[in-house]
């Protein structure tokens, strides 16, 4: 009997082991092109949610089955996780160092986004919803804009780069194309010269077609540090990580079809 239970308890912590780790993996999108991703999927999962970090893009490396990027999104993972949405990160294709602000509206990069989302639909039928931050906001507008799929339930763009002169700032992007429910989320203290959250409405403003839109500007957190355009400062909600995504996912679960 005791042997039965330690081999039930052995299954058990092998499914919650599972559970607990995600897996990285290089998807073809273009000839000869592999694009990164990272993907973990949450118990009893309603959603799940397509992530574009900032900077360069990427998610550092995946250790014991975790991303470690210090970008807000990446980092804050295990929150998204835990309010039941299975977590795809988009990394790089393996033809460019780095996702600058140009090649994030470019068609290459829409074709690269395409092809991982249909891997992503692969492994979970569930819901899409595509979540940028800082400049992947520009990847995540583009991708709302020029990726038609009915798996994509809505979007949320969290540090949005709107300084208008930025090329492929959100504000500029064909807005008015977009017709799915919107969040822009934002510290009120970014001091990022490219998302001052002053400029933010600039978004609303444009998202004419947009089934729903909501601005939320938070204020929180502690110790910023380093670059103000980097994830350790406001721009990066410090210090409010989990807060933020348990409002970020509210919202999402509110206007889930």
């Amino acid at each position: 009997m005791l042997s039965r239970v330690l081999v039930l308890l052995a299954l058990a912590l092998a499914v919650c082991a599972a559970h607990a780790e995600g897996s990285l993996f290089k998807v073809p999108t273009r000839d000869g092109v592999v694009t990164t991703l990272f993907w973990e999927s949450a118990p009893d999962a309603k959603a799940t949610v397509f992530l574009f970090p900032g900077g360069g893009g990427g998610f550092g490396k995946v250790e014991d089955g975790k991303a470690t990027g210090g970008n807000f999104l990446v980092r804050s993972a295990p929150y998204f996780l835990a309010n039941g949405f299975n977590v795809a990160i988009f990394g790089r294709p393996n033809d460019m160092d780095e996702l600058d602000w140009t090649e994030r509206t470019e068609p290459k990069h829409m074709t690269d986004v395409a092809k991982v989302l249909e891997f992503v639909k692969q492994k979970s039928s569930l819901p899409v919803w595509i979540v940028g931050t800082s400049r992947g906001t520009v990847s995540a507008t583009a991708m709302a804009i020029n990726v038609h799929d009915p798996a994509i339930a809505g979007l949320v763009l969290t540090s949005s780069v709107v300084r208008y002169a930025t090329p492929g700032a959100v504000p500029r992007q064909d807005l008015k194309a977009i017709t799915l429910p919107v969040l822009v989320f934002h510290h009120a203290k970014d001091a990022c010269k490219h998302c001052q959250a002053s400029e933010a409405p600039l978004i609303i403003k444009g998202l004419t077609n947009a089934a729903v839109k909501k601005l939320m500007l938070v204020d929180g957190g502690a110790n910023p540090s380093g670059d103000e355009c980097a994830g350790q400062h406001w721009h990066g909600f410090i210090g409010m990580e989990h807060e933020a995504v348990d409002q970020i996912a509210r919202w999402i679960k509110s206007h889930a079809n």
